[in-house]
C-alpha cells in the first residue's frame, strides 16, 4: 500500500512538474513606473489599505487576468486596477503580478501611481479613475536604435492602423504582425476592461498618434491611462496557438489526473481510515511531541508539551502577555520556579517549520546582553512553541507611549536603553560569527528587564547577510513607518535597514511619541521630518518629552541629532552601529551636519525635461508628472 502511496505521489509531482515548466514569457520587464505629485493625508492607512488590495488581487488576478479594488475610507481612500495581457497564461499572470505589485510601494507616500511591465498593468490613486482614457501622466517611451529600412515607417503605421481598428472589436486586446521587402514590425495594443469600446476606440487613436512620433525607432510604447500600445521590429507576444494548445493539453492532463487521483486517492483513504483506527486504540498514551528533522532544533533544548501545558496553567488567558499576526506570547512558570516567555506561533509544527526554523537558527547563533535569551523549543502537531527568559517589564512601547508609566523612564533610564539596544544591534552586525539583519527594530521589539535594560527580540524576519553586497528581497517584509526608503521601494536589504529603524527609534525614545500616530498638525510631517526641521531651526528641545526628567538638554540633542543622521535617506551616510556607539559615547567629538530624511517637502525638485515638482528617483524608470484631479477624475 505505500508502494501504491509513493507512485501516486511521483505521478502527481511529475505531472504538475511539467504544467509549471511550460510557462511561456511572463514578459515581466519595467517599462515605467509613473508617481503623481498629491500626497496621502495618512501615509501609514493608505499603504496598510494597499496592502490588503494587493492580497486580495494575488488570489483573484491569475484566474480572471483583470480586477479592481478599493479600500479605505476618505481621504484615505485607496483605488487600485490591475491587468494582464491577453497572451499571458495564469501563471505568467501571476509571476508578472508579483513584480509590479513589489514595485508600486515605491511612489508612495505619493497617493497616485502607474507602474507599466511589459506584460501587465497596475495603477492606484485616492479617486475612481476606472473611466480615465487619457490624463495628463500619459507618456511615450521610444528606443534608442533606428530602423536603417526605407519603408519601415510605413509597415509600423499600417501595423497600428489595424490595431487601433481591432483592438475594440477583440475584447479590449489585439495582436498584428505585417511584413514586407524582408523586415516584419510586431504590434499589440489592450484597452483596460473597464472601458466600453468607443472608451476604448478613442484612447488607442490617441495612442496611435503618439506612436507615430517615435518613427524611426525600432520599438515604441504608449502608456495611456485607459489603454496600452506596443510595436517593434522583433516577436514579444507569446503564441495564441501555442498557448491554446498548451491549455488544452493542461486540461486534459487535469482530467487524467483527477480521475486517476480519485480511483487512489479512495484505495488510501480506506488503507489509512484502518490504519489510524488501529493506531488509535493502541496508542491512546503516545507522546504529544513530534521529531523534527532539523540540525538546528536538535542543538536547542527540547522541552515536553506537558512541562509548557503545566507552566502556563494549560495557556490560561491570564498568562497570555500578547498577541500578534504570528502567534501569541504567554508567561509561564517552571517547577523550579523559573519564569519564561513561551511564544505560540500560528503555523502547523512541521509544514510552517521554515520560518519557525529561521528564528531558530538566528537567535540560536546569537549571544549577547542585549539579545533576548532563547531557552528552547517545542513542536507538536498542532503548534509550534520556542521558549525565551521572561522579562518583566515587558516591551518598550508598552511603558514608553503609556501617559502614566513612561514617568519610569527619566533621561538617565532612556538613554540607557538607547544605548543597549545599539550594541545589541552592533553584534549582530559585526561581532556576531555570522552577520544579522533584524529587519524589525522597533519599540515592540525591544524588552525590558527589571532594572530597564534593553534586549533585542523577535527574530522571525531576521536575515543572515554577507558585508560584500546587499541583499535584494523579493518580500518586502517589516513594519511601516520603521522601514527605510531603498528597502520599501527597491528591496535593497543592508545593515543600514536596521541603522533607518534605529534612528526612529531613538525619536521615539526621545520624544514620547510613537512614530506611526505622529501627527503634529494636517501636514506630510513624520516625527524624522518634524525633527529634522526643529534641527534646521535649532529648537529641537521642541520636540523633547515635556515630561522626562533631563538634568544635561546638551546631551539630548545631541542624541537626537545622532537620530536624524540614523535616519538619512541615502543608506551611504547613514553611520554604522559602532560609529553611532562611538558618537553616543564620545561626547567631546563634534557630529556630522545631518541631510533630509525622506518625504521632506525639500525632497521635491524642478525637473527641467518635464517642468514639474519631481521627487528623487529610487529607479532609473521613475516619471513624476502633475496631475490635478479636477481635470481628470471621474467620482
Amino acid at each position: 500500500m505505500e508502494t501504491g502511496l509513493l507512485l501516486s505521489i511521483i505521478f502527481l509531482t511529475t505531472t504538475f512538474s511539467f504544467i509549471h515548466s511550460t510557462k511561456a514569457n511572463a514578459r515581466a520587464d519595467t517599462i515605467a513606473r509613473i508617481c503623481s505629485n498629491d500626497y496621502a493625508h495618512n501615509f501609514s492607512n493608505y499603504l496598510d489599505s494597499y496592502s490588503k488590495i494587493v492580497t486580495q488581487l494575488r488570489d483573484e488576478l491569475p484566474k480572471t487576468k483583470f480586477a479592481f479594488k478599493e479600500a479605505g475610507e476618505p481621504p484615505d481612500k485607496i483605488y487600485v486596477l490591475a491587468q494582464c495581457m491577453d497572451d499571458l497564461s495564469s501563471q505568467d499572470c501571476q509571476a508578472c503580478f508579483s513584480q509590479i505589485s513589489s514595485l508600486f510601494p515605491g511612489c508612495f507616500p505619493a497617493t497616485g501611481g502607474r507602474v507599466y511591465l511589459d506584460g501587465c498593468f497596475l495603477r492606484g490613486d485616492n479617486y475612481s479613475f476606472f473611466q480615465d482614457t487619457l490624463t495628463p501622466m500619459d507618456y511615450l517611451r521610444c528606443s534608442d536604435s533606428i530602423s536603417g529600412v526605407q519603408n519601415f515607417d510605413n509597415i509600423a503605421k499600417s501595423v497600428i492602423d489595424e490595431l487601433v481598428r481591432m483592438t475594440p472589436s477583440r475584447d479590449g486586446y489585439a495582436a498584428y504582425d505585417e511584413s514586407a521587402n524582408g523586415i516584419t514590425v510586431y504590434g499589440m495594443a489592450s484597452c483596460w476592461k473597464t472601458l466600453d469600446h468607443d472608451s476604448c476606440a478613442s484612447c488607442l487613436a490617441s495612442a496611435a498618434i503618439s506612436a507615430f512620433a517615435c518613427f524611426p525607432s525600432t520599438e515604441g510604447h504608449v502608456l495611456n491611462a485607459g489603454c496600452f500600445l506596443r510595436y517593434s521590429d522583433y516577436k514579444f507576444v507569446n503564441d495564441p496557438k501555442w498557448l491554446a494548445a498548451r491549455d488544452a493539453t493542461l486540461s486534459f492532463i487535469s482530467h487524467v489526473v483527477g480521475v486517476v487521483s480519485v480511483c487512489i486517492l479512495a484505495i488510501i483513504i480506506g488503507f489509512f481510515i484502518g490504519k489510524a483506527a488501529y493506531q488509535k486504540r493502541n496508542q491512546q498514551n503516545e507522546a504529544n511531541e513530534i521529531e523534527v528533522d532539523s540540525s538546528v532544533v536538535k542543538r536547542s533544548l527540547q522541552f515536553k508539551y506537558t512541562t509548557l501545558e503545566k507552566a502556563t496553567d494549560y495557556f490560561n488567558e491570564a498568562n497570555k502577555l500578547g498577541q500578534g499576526g504570528f502567534g501569541e506570547v504567554f508567561k509561564g512558570t517552571l517547577r523550579d520556579g523559573r519564569e519564561i516567555a513561551i511564544k505560540r506561533l500560528f503555523i502547523p509544527g512541521q509544514s510552517g517549520a521554515q520560518e519557525v526554523y529561521n528564528e531558530i537558527d538566528i537567535i540560536g547563533s546569537a549571544c549577547h546582553k542585549n539579545l533576548v535569551r532563547f531557552l528552547g523549543c517545542c513542536f507538536t502537531r498542532h503548534d509550534s512553541f520556542l521558549v525565551y527568559e521572561f522579562l518583566p517589564n515587558r516591551s518598550l512601547d508598552r511603558v514608553l507611549f503609556d501617559t502614566e508609566k513612561k514617568k519610569e523612564l527619566p533621561w538617565k533610564i532612556r538613554l540607557g536603553i538607547i544605548m543597549g539596544t545599539a550594541e545589541g544591534l552592533e553584534y549582530l552586525h559585526k561581532d556576531c560569527h555570522v552577520r544579522i539583519i533584524h529587519r524589525d527594530i522597533k519599540a515592540s521589539n525591544v524588552l525590558l528587564d527589571f532594572r530597564y535594560r534593553p534586549k533585542i527580540a523577535d527574530f522571525g524576519l531576521a536575515r543572515f547577510y554577507s558585508t560584500d553586497r546587499a541583499l535584494t528581497s523579493t518580500a518586502i517584509a517589516g513594519t511601516l513607518g520603521y522601514m527605510a526608503p531603498e528597502y520599501l521601494a527597491q528591496g535593497r536589504l543592508t545593515e543600514k535597514v536596521d541603522v533607518y529603524s534605529y534612528g526612529v527609534l531613538i525619536l521615539e525614545i526621545v520624544s514620547g511619541m510613537q512614530n506611526n500616530k505622529f501627527q503634529l498638525d494636517d501636514s506630510l510631517n513624520t516625527l524624522a521630518t518634524a525633527t529634522w526641521k526643529h534641527f534646521q531651526s535649532n529648537t529641537m528641545t521642541e520636540i523633547v518629552d515635556k515630561g522626562m526628567e533631563i538634568e544635561d538638554m546638551e546631551e539630548v540633542t545631541r542624541v537626537i541629532q545622532v537620530g536624524l543622521l540614523c535616519t538619512q535617506e541615502s543608506p551611504t551616510l547613514r553611520p554604522s552601529m559602532t560609529e553611532i556607539i562611538q558618537m553616543l559615547k564620545q561626547k567631546d567629538v563634534s557630529l556630522p551636519i545631518p541631510s533630509k530624511p525622506p518625504f521632506t517637502e525639500e525632497n521635491l525638485t524642478i525637473s527641467p525635461a518635464l517642468g514639474c515638482p519631481r521627487r528623487p528617483a529610487v529607479d532609473s524608470f521613475d516619471l513624476c508628472i502633475s496631475c490635478h484631479h479636477s481635470d481628470t477624475e471621474l467620482r
